[in-house]
């Protein structure tokens, strides 16, 4: 069974990894973080950013049953407003963790998914998800990073105490 403190500690950790990598990120200049980089799906480092965050408001809007899917990379043109983006999305998590009983986080139940697709999903699978799906972006992102000269790390899970 899948705790609502164990969820919550899981999305800090997480997302303190993000914010470390959009922080690595800031040495970018504009060019740099709009390049297209050939070999991954999301060709930007922005893109790339942009798309990790949005999964995960994407996924609690699925538990909320609502369809929150920001399909607009224009709206986020630099590391500020991705920062911005990553924090609301870390706020709706959390709201979302904070309101939740143990048995709605360890039940099993129907959601409606994109495309209006029904699915039979456990809410506490969901918050894990969106976090691992967050980990894969951040290899991409720094693997664009080395590319680019500007070699980053430090975006392992955080097996120490975090502030």
């Amino acid at each position: 069974m899948y705790t609502k403190e164990a969820l919550l500690d899981l999305n800090l950790r997480a997302h303190k990894n993000l914010r470390d990598l959009l922080d690595h990120c800031r040495q970018l200049n504009n060019e740099e973080l709009n390049r297209s980089i050939h070999g991954f799906g999301l060709s930007t480092v922005r893109a790339q950013l942009w798309h990790e965050i949005g999964a995960g408001e994407y996924w609690i809007g699925v538990l909320l049953g609502k369809m929150l899917a920001d399909d607009n990379l224009d709206d986020y043109p630099d590391i500020d407003s991705l920062e911005q983006y990553r924090l609301k999305t870390f706020n709706m998590t959390a709201d979302y963790l904070n309101s939740a009983t143990p048995q709605e986080l360890n039940t099993e139940r129907n959601m409606i998914t994109w495309g209006g697709k029904e699915r039979m999903l456990i809410p506490a699978l969901v918050v894990m998800r969106t976090l691992t799906h967050f980990y894969h972006h951040q290899g991409q992102v720094l693997a664009m990073c080395r590319i680019l000269d500007k070699p980053g790390g430090g975006v392992d899970f955080p097996i120490v105490p975090i502030d």
